[in-house]
């Protein structure tokens, strides 16, 4: 006898339909899975044959068969053991095959007929969702997550013998609903605030700026002068999720199990600092079977590079694509996979090895040659792609006792959020969200300038040497400035603010 069951798996962060089709025919006893399964897919068939007689019904002493279709894409996870355990209870005809064909299942299999969470309930409900089912059951543990997908019924379900009643119509199991205001009503304060940090009033204003109009920043300073702890309260300052970038957000989180128990939706920006020890797979994504990186983990968010030139050269050299094109592509010789990567990126460095360079109470030890081959590390195509370079000089005993009040974050998070709806009107016919993503075109149709203001970006030029690529990021960041400012043109002002924060293009740096 047949029997079809809904389940779905994940490429990248969207989910598929996946049918898992069961055959039972007379002959010796065989388990057979086919249709592209990967090692943890093919030893399911153990988990679900003891599951299913420790759950007390009778599993079937002759030729099973279980087809993956599409068989053409290989299914990774353990996602399919409920589904391959009801087929094989559907076509035992213990549970009528029709009503199986009505729902999306998935989850894993304990020996003892308990469901397990898994990896992507998120954007497999959603995919339930695309393709009209009644309802989808998913393990207990994955409930949150998946109810926040409106319009489709979350069965969330704790053991196999719970299933098979609520499709014998034993139990009546109430859909899982989730109030998504609620969710971003009470999302957790910040534990970090700018007003926190004493001085460095410049490297504030600067950071004010990189989260207004989305651009990358990288603060050079000597030890201990507030470099990690200015990036740590750069999220508090960014404007609030809003629930399209919640739910990407979470898909990704989702997919790489990274979601925590019971959360139904990542409803802070993400702030992601890995080891400078971090490999380019760990960085970008990758592996044998592709995961998303950090540069994906952080999408929508910040990813914080601390001692820039101690990272590998070929892992920095690896963050130009997703700089340029907010995504990242992984090639493999069976599939590509694209994972979204539209973060802003925040790095700090020592200005050179023992990092004291021109800090007016230490004393530098190094050499010209230890501080340009420290320098060189970071290449000047990289660097082209960082918009603001800031210098961050040590904290005076007078900015440490504090006696000035700073401003908090929720104020400046204000201005941020001001700025960032002029520019959501702004682009509002394009697919960008912030100045920093403007193309050539744009940056011509929005960042007008004046004769005067032209002969300053003509001294800069000819002075700093700035490239092509460098003279549009001034351009950008002259536009946001002047949206903080509240004002439609950009000035000759905004323009000198804009071109101080290209330290590294200053020979005198």
């Amino acid at each position: 006898m047949l029997a079809k069951v809904n389940s779905s798996a994940v490429i990248g962060i969207d989910a598929f339909l996946v049918e898992v089709e069961v055959d039972i025919t007379p002959g010796l006893p065989f388990f057979a899975t086919v249709g592209l399964p990967e090692a943890a897919v093919k030893e399911s068939k153990e988990r679900v044959r003891t599951a299913i007689n420790n759950s007390g019904y009778d599993f079937p002493d002759d030729r099973i068969t279980v087809n993956l279709a599409p068989a053409h894409i290989k299914k990774e996870g353990t996602g399919f053991d409920l589904p391959m355990a009801l087929g094989i209870l559907g076509a035992t005809g213990l549970i009528a095959p029709q009503s199986l064909e009505r729902y999306m299942i998935l989850g894993e299999l304990s020996l003892d007929g308990g469901i397990r969470p898994v990896n992507g309930s998120l954007p497999m409900a959603i995919a339930a969702k695309q393709y009209n089912f009644e309802g989808i059951i998913v393990p207990a543990e994955n409930g949150a997550e998946a109810s926040v997908v409106q319009d489709v019924p979350v069965f969330p379900m704790k053991n196999l013998p719970e299933v098979v009643d609520f499709f014998l119509g034993f139990n009546d199991v109430e859909p899982l609903k989730t109030d998504i205001d609620s969710i971003f009503n009470e999302r957790d304060a910040y534990e970090v605030d700018f007003s926190e940090v004493a001085g460095q009033e410049h490297v504030k204003r600067a950071l004010e700026i990189a989260a207004a109009g989305g651009h990358n920043l990288l603060m050079i300073g000597p030890p201990g002068s507030g470099k990690t702890m200015l990036s740590r309260r750069i999220p508090s300052i960014l404007p609030p999720f809003t629930f399209a970038e919640a739910i990407e957000t979470t898909k990704i989180f989702s997919v790489v199990g990274m979601l925590e128990k019971d959360r139904a939706l990542i409803t802070r920006r993400p702030f992601r600092a890995p080891h400078h020890t971090i490999s380019d797979a760990g960085l970008i994504g990758g592996g044998q079977v592709p995961r998303p990186g950090e540069v994906s983990l952080a999408h929508n968010g910040v990813l914080f590079l601390d001692e820039l030139p101690e990272f590998k050269k070929h892992v920095l050299e690896v963050l130009r694509q997703p700089l340029e094109d907010l995504r990242v592509t992984i090639s493999r010789a069976t599939s590509t996979i694209t994972y979204p990567s539209s973060f802003m990126l925040v790095s700090a460095m020592n200005p050179c090895p023992c990092g004291y360079y021109g800090d007016s109470t230490h004393k530098c030890t190094c050499s010209p040659q230890q501080i340009k081959k420290y320098r060189s590390k970071i290449s000047g195509p990289l660097l082209d792609r960082i918009d603001l370079h800031v210098e961050v000089p040590a904290v005076s005993y007078k900015d440490l006792l504090g006696k000035i009040e700073s401003e908090t974050s929720e104020s400046i998070r204000s201005r941020i959020t001001a700025a960032r709806e002029i520019q959501s009107q702004r682009f509002k016919k394009s697919k960008n969200f912030c100045n920093a993503q403007m193309s050539s075109r744009q940056i011509k149709q929005h960042c007008a300038v004046s004769e005067a203001s032209n002969r300053l970006l003509e001294t800069a030029v000819d002075k700093l040497g700035l490239s092509a690529r460098a003279y549009n990021r001034v351009l950008k960041i002259a536009r946001t400035i002047a949206d903080l400012s509240g004002e439609k043109n950009m000035d000759i002002q905004h323009l000198s603010e804009a071109i101080q924060y290209r330290t590294l293009d200053r020979s005198s740096f």
